[in-house]
């Protein structure tokens, strides 16, 4: 099997299978997480009561890194002390999925890194504050797809500048989180996502949907109605383009480290779905 009839994965445990048998690359057991770090952060911006809490896991592998960001106690932070050294073949078995989906990331991210890809256009996010930075971030995901006035966008993840970017093309934001309850403006925050994925007309996800599972959900709901989606990829960020075309219509992957943890220009990559151009808003 040559890397160009790759098969596309339909779960991530298909995606995770492939690379453990080498179809995308160098075999897994001969790579090893030589650094692993525990990072946890938060952000508030000024005048605004929300608090956002991160917790990431990171693993670095040779020239590259592969990030996961997870729910608050759902990995010991320990696990970064435990985890360097150890060989991604092993690293992409374990049962915590944090783990498995920071090492896939990695290993993508070295055997397909984002600046090698035809179909990624590179952006730099400006130098300037955390709002700042966070709201060309947020601009450059909305624009990905056409998002028509009246289109009703669930947002399974909230981050308030992407409610603001999606408002401002006229879509209807219906917005879905675990850990809020309102966005900045009081528009009520859903817990349960199938009740968006169900009424959307399009939708845009974080990568984070990676390591709570619910990713595999997400894109065989939007696929069996048609519906494409949107990623925007911290978490797994070399994970999601391989899905592009295949369930996932649009990614904004932004490799470690991330843009928050700078002032100074970093990239994202823009990616769409081959015969999808910034006008449309087809499913992938």
């Amino acid at each position: 099997m040559t890397f160009e009839t790759l098969v596309a994965p339909a779960s991530v445990a298909d995606l995770t299978q492939a690379v453990l048998r080498g179809d995308y690359g160098p075999d897994p057991a001969g790579l090893h997480a030589v650094g692993a770090f525990w990072v946890r952060q938060s952000t508030q911006f000024p005048g605004t009561d929300t608090k956002y809490r991160n917790h990431y896991l990171v693993l670095r592998v040779e020239s590259a890194f592969g990030g996961c960001c997870v729910e608050r106690d759902q990995l010991d932070p320990s696990a970064a002390e435990e985890l360097s050294g150890r060989a991604l073949a092993e690293l992409l078995r374990d049962p915590r999925t944090p783990v498995r989906i920071a090492a896939l990331d990695a290993y993508l991210a070295l055997v397909r890194p984002h600046r090698e890809q035809a179909g990624a256009e590179p952006r730099l996010l400006p130098h300037g504050t955390p709002l700042q930075r966070a709201q060309a971030r947020d601009a450059a995901i909305a624009s990905l797809l056409r998002i028509a006035p009246g289109m009703r966008v669930g947002l399974i993840g909230v981050v308030n500048p992407l409610v603001e970017a999606i408002r401002s093309h006229g879509g209807v934001c219906l917005p879905c989180d675990f850990n809020l309850e309102f966005t900045a403006d009081g528009t009520e925050v859903a817990r349960d996502m199938r009740p968006v994925l169900a009424a959307a007309d399009l939708v845009i996800a974080t990568g984070m949907t990676l390591s709570n599972g619910s990713f595999d959900e997400i894109l065989a709901t939007l696929r069996a109605r048609g519906v494409p989606l949107v990623v925007y990829a911290q978490t797994g960020s070399a994970i999601v383009p391989r899905f592009l075309g295949h369930g996932v219509a649009a990614v904004s992957a932004e490799p470690f480290p991330f843009s928050q943890f700078s002032a100074d220009p970093t990239p994202i990559h823009l990616y769409r779905a081959a015969g999808i151009g910034r006008g449309d808003a087809r499913a992938a």
